[in-house]
């Protein structure tokens, strides 16, 4: 009886990596009464820390205007460290691009809602994203070389 290794997958560690906030025109932004015009950019990205050990990453820059002044602008990064080990390799790449962001992004989600809270400003959530949409857009990107091919499984492409 031959005893196939089983695939693992097993969350590490989930971690915010980084953020930035600035407010450039405070305090005179805080007087502004017009509504604010929110631009998003959202990045998926990963690399090989050891072995079967994986860091994947989902960043966002979200920059808000009020007439044409920056009002606030946050970069967040957050990641998570995988453990994926016996996965066949056709399955990774998705495994990484999708799911892993899938399991990260609500965290991120989170740190964005609070910074801005903190702020003053009104709230902005986040709309949820579906990674595999996501994933399966910049494959088609690259296929048709609008991106270059990236070091890690997965590049991010910006979302409106």
């Amino acid at each position: 009886m031959s005893s196939v290794p089983q695939p693992v997958f097993n969350i590490q560690r989930i971690y915010l990596k980084d953020v930035s906030l600035e407010i450039p025109n405070a305090p005179l932004i805080f007087l502004e009464t017009d509504a604010p015009s929110v631009e998003v950019q959202l990045d998926v990205g990963g690399s090989v820390i050891k072995d079967e050990i994986r860091e994947v990453t989902v960043t966002v820059t979200l920059t808000t205007r009020v007439k044409q002044q920056v009002a606030f602008l946050i970069e967040a990064k957050q990641a998570g460290i995988f453990e994926v080990r016996g996965v066949p390799a056709e399955q990774i790449d998705p495994l990484l691009g999708i799911v892993c962001p899938s399991i990260i992004y609500p965290y991120l989600r989170a740190t964005v809602a609070d910074l801005i809270t903190r702020t003053g400003f009104p709230p902005i959530h986040l709309a949820e994203i579906n990674f595999e949409a996501f994933y399966q857009q910049r494959r088609a990107a690259m296929a048709a070389g609008q991106l270059s091919v990236p070091d890690a499984p997965q590049s991010g492409i910006a979302v409106q």
